[in-house]
């Protein structure tokens, strides 16, 4: 059956149906409101902003008898999203959607059933499937036979980074409040939606562009799991948090919160600052901290001052406008560094192209373009330069 799904509008009512629709779902044992509060405050002024409670969570009081799965549930999600676009005068219009955990994997399951409906993702310590059914059998029988407090000892480690306990201690309070406030039913009910949740066959059906977003230290949701999601899908990019394990949005709520306004809206890394430090950020991004720190490391006074025009037009200027999206420029690029000849910095692209989720077939599809338009002579070196850097990533060519 599908559930009742509880929408919490967290946005102001001012001029907010003049902006794109963001849905935002919230992990097992959560409110909206608990996780994503803080972070929504930093996406209000470009968003309409609408998150939602599962079924017994937060301010969704209404528990089914019967048992649902995750395409219910996400059904369940469709049915109140649309409820909203029919007040914006959008009937059956799209929109974007940001979920942690559980409300990631609700997020997957719109992508694949409504794939029409979602312009775009960002999906956050979740995975294409989530832990064994053993284990969460096992919560179910704990809950059935103690109530949803019994869990908060055990979230309270798993569900934050080393310290962040210490340094947050409200936030952690808040969540955990909402967590024992939680029906017993309808956790119980959400843990057997998520036990047979498993689309890992189905991730090349995702055609929208997807954000995999991994805490480091997440052990409910490990980065292979992001990883798996950002290499499945069509367009996919993987980015991980540092110090942040398996609540994200509260964890780190600025970070998030500009990792959705990039993903979605194509804003820079870095919304304000300098365009060194715009560019600093980006370049990292893109090519990893190990290159850059070796070309900032080997920075002379002779080459100073390249290295920042580097860095500050290169990366802050080009790299970090919004016109384009990371992967979009990533193939640009490569194609003009084989029309150019410049093998090293191709090598230096191509592994950052496979960071930033582009595939082995796109880059193969790229060079026998490039064979018709820059020269079968070009394209066969790159083509020779690729692959040596597959053979050293380990990658299947």
């Amino acid at each position: 059956m599908i559930p009742a799904v509880t929408a919490v509008r967290m946005s102001g009512a001012r001029d907010r149906a003049e902006l794109p629709l963001l849905v935002l779902g919230p992990s097992l044992g959560t409110s909206a409101t608990a996780l994503w509060a803080e972070a929504a405050g930093h996406l209000a002024d470009v968003f309409d902003v609408l998150a939602w409670d599962l079924p017994g969570h937060g301010h969704n009081r209404s528990v089914p008898e019967e048992p649902y799965d995750m395409a219910e549930l996400a059904a369940g999600v469709l049915a109140v999203v649309d409820e909203v676009l029919l007040q914006r005068d959008e009937v059956g219009g799209s929109f974007s959607y940001a979920g942690n955990s559980v409300g990631g994997a609700v997020g997957l399951q719109l992508l694949l059933d409504a794939p029409g409906r979602v312009r775009d993702a960002v999906l956050l310590c979740t995975g294409a499937v989530l832990g064994e059914r053993a284990m969460w059998e096992g919560r179910m029988a704990q809950v059935a036979m103690s109530g949803t407090r019994v869990m908060v000892a055990g979230s309270r480690e798993r569900w934050f980074a080393p310290g962040f306990v210490e340094r947050r201690p409200e936030v952690v309070a808040s969540l955990l409040d909402a967590l024992a406030g939680t029906d017993d039913h309808g956790y119980r009910q959400a843990c057997a939606a998520v036990a047979g949740f498993d689309v890992r066959a189905r991730l090349g059906e995702v055609t929208a562009p997807v954000l995999a977003v991994a805490g480091d230290a997440d052990q409910a949701a490990p980065v292979g799991r992001l990883q798996e999601v950002a290499e499945g899908v069509r367009d996919g990019r993987l980015v991980v948090l540092d110090d942040v394990a398996h609540l994200a949005p509260a964890e780190a709520p600025e970070q998030v919160a500009r990792l959705v306004r990039q993903h979605v809206l194509g804003e820079p890394e870095q919304a304000s600052g300098s365009w060194h430090e715009v560019g600093l950020a980006v370049r990292r991004e893109v090519l990893g901290d190990a290159h850059v720190d070796r070309a900032l490391a080997g920075t002379t006074d002779f080459t100073r001052d390249f290295q920042e025009l580097v860095t500050e037009y290169e990366w802050g200027a080009v790299w970090g406008r919004p016109g384009l999206d990371r992967r979009s420029r990533s193939l640009v690029t490569l194609t003009a560094l084989v029309a150019r000849g410049h093998h090293e910095q191709l090598a230096t692209h191509v592994r950052a192209a496979l960071t930033l989720g582009v595939t082995v077939e796109e880059i193969k599809e790229l060079l026998l373009q490039t064979a018709v338009y820059c020269g079968v002579p070009d394209a066969d070196a790159a083509f020779r330069v690729v692959q040596q850097v597959l053979l050293d990533e380990g990658r299947k060519q």
